[in-house]
């Protein structure tokens, strides 16, 4: 039994192992069918990575000695009639080359050390450099350096153009081709001659493309005199032109040099006293001066509009391309390109002879622009600008010269103060005179936003991508930003309309009193928005702002008219008025003017429509950038009130109240138009920004340093003078089609004491006249509320004043004020005191008046409709103090006053 059972069990268990070897040998069968076609997939995808990557060898662009050289053509610039007006070019950096023999030690060594410390020992490409860079980005460090050689950039910048793939898969290909070029290239050239060549081609920044030029430049010195502080400078720049820019990003180049002098010590180039004493070295001082030098040895000068066309082409090209500065720069000035402007020849010289013509001032100053560098005999630099030579002037001067040979000559002396002939070395000088007060145009076609015209200055220009006051220049835009900030808002989306009021009295805000332009303690009552635009009333826009818009979505509205300039503290009362932190320049000014021109649609600015590369191929069209910001209600009934803000119009008042118009020197003879002006404390800005039915053009003048534009330094209204000539002659022989009414505007009679329907037999019964009239409304928006701020109440017929018991009475027309201690014109109509004649039963005579017809307070009559705006005043009669109101108030049976709610 025993036996058996044991039989039994020895089967079962060679059974067991036999299915146990089974699955091993199934096991290791499919272990190797897999290992053999992983080995399989493997060779195939070797070979078909191989078949691809000699397909991108294969496909990469031919390398010739030449290739690789800067490129050589000239940029041609062409005006809207297709005219050629300028050509760019890039400095002379390609007809200044520079041997490897010119260039200093220093400068080849601070170049390799910040750019590729292994570029005399590899063969083209660093697979070190290429492993740090990749574990740099897997980390997330930015420290650990780029992947790419001195000769690989050559090729990329030279080859390819700098570069303009925008998917991975195009940049993966070109990096390729790059790494197998820079291989190739290796085997063609000498280590020195790839160096040349990349040195020779880079940009440097402020139009400086090569170390040659950018010596010069920036030092006034040739490339082999450079020394070892002057040589990190330069390379420092190299990875950011544009913020490294030892002139405009001092501080960050001033780091990126300590850096380079780091590494040139840690790789053994330079000492470490030679490092101490570059360091010491205050070489950006010399930067300056020296690039005044070379401004004034500038050969050729684009004008203005070529300026701003220069860095906006630039922009878009890094925009849309992705591109660099340097490739930027690189293709703008040598890439062969054909740029077609929006520049109408005809409207620039009618622009540029009224800015320049010196019978549009009435005084002619000049400012001083002076830098001087003197080399002591101990070999100490000092540096001299014309705050130096002004401060011998005294405090009571205020920079502003007579004549330009007074200026010359006060240069002069101070030179001689301080430079000893015989021991001391003159090593840098420039004098620029610049006329006094400046100003700035510019003109758009706002239907398209094609800028037609630009001017940045008065006077002579002499330098390219010198200070543009039209587009680079910040002011504050006065009372030109109430139609922004303010008004525009409150009509758009505030629900107020042309005849909302609000009470021009007495206003604080913020800390803050708020005063109109007309007198500091005149105040006219109930003022609409209407006469807010029309007669630039400060405490209306103030109110406007606070009581209904609010700073944030005035700011809003700013930003969306493309105003890019307000910061974080204009979000106040003061916007309202232009007080702004930065200001604005007249480029934003002018587009956000255009954009009501344009039923309420804006444009931003357009300097071109399209550029052409080198090959004839359409690199860029230029279309316009177009958002709606206001209703086209709005837009109309903003372009009414500055239309009626340009003709001879005085504010509904009493007599002797004369608060006028303030645009009317602008308004052009033959042609409709609206617009406005804009005035900033002690006239340092003035502006006027304004539209027909074809152009849209913004004037802006003031002196650079901010003096006053007194009477004795040009007065601050011959900007309009020359904003109407100019308007004049580019509207010649131009039909005058008006401003075309939308159908969402419709018109209501209205009291414009109050902005709601009149009430019958009340409001046309004013004192100073009827105060009804017709006026523009969006479709829906016709108030339906009858007047509430025209009363009456009972006065003696005689004299007006509150009645005694004696008094003959008639009712007379009064308004509804809020209560104050300050007089308004409207508060004026109601009489505080008891009448003095009928204080008893026998003063009761037959008089005139008794029949109880209205009669007016003594010294009030209605009053004209015309006055000239540069007699705008306000004489107010003198009325009762503000005691005597308050005593008589409380005898009488007057109609309280209520408070604005």
């Amino acid at each position: 039994m025993d036996f058996g059972r044991n039989s039994v069990e020895r089967a079962l268990k060679d059974k067991d192992a036999h299915r146990s070897k089974l699955k091993n040998l199934i096991a290791l069968t499919a272990a190797r069918v897999l290992i053999m076609l992983l080995f399989l997939t493997a060779a195939l995808g070797a070979a078909f990575a191989a078949g691809a990557l000699r397909g991108i060898v294969d496909s990469a662009p031919e390398l010739k000695a030449d290739s690789i050289a800067p490129m050589g053509f000239a940029t041609s610039v062409y005006d809207a009639d297709g005219n050629l007006v300028e050509t760019l070019v890039m400095a002379g950096a390609n007809r200044q080359e520079a041997t490897y023999e010119e260039l200093p030690k220093n400068l080849v060594n601070a170049f390799v050390a910040i750019e590729d410390e292994r570029f005399w020992k590899h063969n083209g490409v660093d697979t070190r450099s290429i492993m740090r860079a990749v574990v740099g980005v897997l980390r997330g460090t930015s420290s650990s350096g780029g992947g790419s050689t001195i000769t690989q950039q050559l090729i990329k910048n030279n080859l390819f153009n700098g570069g303009r793939e925008k998917s991975f898969g195009e940049k993966l290909t070109r990096k390729i081709q790059e790494q197998y070029l820079a291989l190739k290239l290796e085997q063609m050239m000498s280590k020195e001659e790839i160096l040349t060549n990349y040195l020779n081609t880079i940009n440097l920044g402020s139009n400086a493309l090569g170390v040659k030029v950018a010596a010069r430049r920036y030092f006034n010195k040739e490339v082999k005199d450079l020394t070892l502080s002057e040589c990190t400078v330069l390379a420092g720049i190299t990875q950011n032109p544009s913020r490294l820019n030892p002139i405009t990003g001092r501080q960050a180049n001033e780091e990126k040099r300590k850096v380079i002098l780091r590494y040139m010590l840690r790789q053994g180039y330079i000492t470490k006293e030679e490092q101490e004493e570059a360091l010491a070295d205050n070489v950006y001082d010399r930067i300056e001066n020296a690039d005044l030098v070379s401004k004034e040895k500038a050969t050729h000068t684009y004008s203005y509009f070529t300026d701003e066309l220069v860095s906006q082409v630039q922009q878009d090209l890094k925009d849309k391309f992705g591109y660099t500065d340097t490739q930027a720069h690189n293709l703008l000035y040598s890439g062969g390109l054909s740029i077609y402007t929006t520049q109408d020849p005809t409207l620039q010289a009618i622009v540029d002879s009224e800015i320049n013509n010196p019978e549009n001032y009435a005084v002619t100053k000049y400012a001083l622009e002076y830098r001087l560098s003197v080399k002591r005999a101990s070999g100490e630099v000092q540096n001299y600008s014309e705050k130096d030579v002004l401060a011998k002037k005294g405090k009571e001067f205020d920079g502003l010269y007579r004549t330009d040979a007074e200026a010359k000559a006060d240069a002069e002396a101070f030179k001689a103060s301080v430079v000893n002939p015989a021991d001391d070395q003159i090593i840098g000088e420039s004098m620029h005179i610049i006329l006094e007060p400046q100003d700035s145009f510019v003109l758009m076609e706002h239907s398209t936003g094609k800028v037609k015209a630009l001017s940045g200055g008065r006077g002579e220009k002499t330098v390219s991508l010198s200070l543009n006051r039209a587009t680079n220049a910040y002011r504050q835009p006065g009372s030109t930003f109430k139609v922004l900030a303010a008004f525009a808002p409150a009509l758009d989306a505030c629900g107020q309309t042309l005849g909302s009021v609000y009470y021009d009295g007495p206003y604080e805000a913020n800390k803050k009193q708020f005063r109109n332009w007309y007198g500091d303690d005149n105040y006219l009552g109930w003022s609409s928005i209407r006469d807010g635009i029309m007669y630039s009333m400060n405490i209306v826009a103030v109110r406007c702002l606070m009581e209904t818009v609010s700073p944030q979505l005035g700011a809003e509205y700013s930003k969306k008219f493309g105003i890019t300039s307000l910061t974080d503290a204009d979000y106040n009362p003061a916007m309202a008025l232009g007080g702004l932190t930065k200001g604005v320049n007249n480029l934003e000014l002018t587009a956000a003017f255009a954009a009501i021109a344009n039923q309420g649609v804006y444009t931003k600015p357009v300097f071109y429509t399209k550029i052409v590369d080198h090959n004839g191929k359409v690199l860029l069209e230029n279309s316009p950038e177009q958002r709606r910001v206001i209703k086209d209600s709005t837009a109309f009934l903003l372009t009414d009130a500055l239309q009626q803000s340009m003709l001879p119009n005085r504010k509904f008042a009493s007599s002797g109240v004369n608060v006028n118009t303030t645009s009317t020197r602008a308004k052009p003879a033959n042609m409709s138009s609206a617009g406005k002006s804009g005035t900033t404390s002690n006239n340092v800005d003035v502006w006027f920004v304004g539209y027909t039915p074809y152009y849209t053009a913004g004037i802006w003048a003031g002196c650079d340093e901010n003096q006053p534009l007194t009477d004795g330094n040009g007065g601050n209204s011959f900007h309009k003078d020359i904003w109407r000539k100019i308007m004049e002659r580019i509207h010649q022989d131009k039909p005058d089609p008006g401003f075309a009414m939308p159908d969402s505007i419709v018109s209501a009679e209205i009291c414009r004491k109050s902005g709601k329907l009149p009430v019958k037999g009340i409001c046309s019964r004013d004192p100073r006249g009827d105060a009804v009239y017709t006026e523009y409304f969006a479709r829906g928006t016709i108030p339906t509320e009858m007047c509430d701020k025209h009363t009456t109440m009972t006065v003696c017929a005689v004299t007006g004043l509150l009645p005694t018991t004696y008094c003959p009475t008639t009712t007379r027309v009064v308004m509804v004020v809020p209560d104050s201690e300050v007089e308004t014109d409207d508060s004026r109509l109601t009489p505080y005191q008891r009448c003095n004649i009928h204080t008893s039963a026998a003063s009761l005579l037959p008089s005139r008046g008794m029949g109880g017809e209205a009669i007016g307070i003594p010294g009030i009559k209605p009053g004209d409709n015309a006055a000239d705006e540069t007699q705008s005043k306000v004489q107010p009669k003198k009325e009762t103090s503000a005691e005597n109101k308050k005593k008589a108030t409380k005898e009488t049976t007057a109609p309280k006053k209520k408070k604005k709610h």
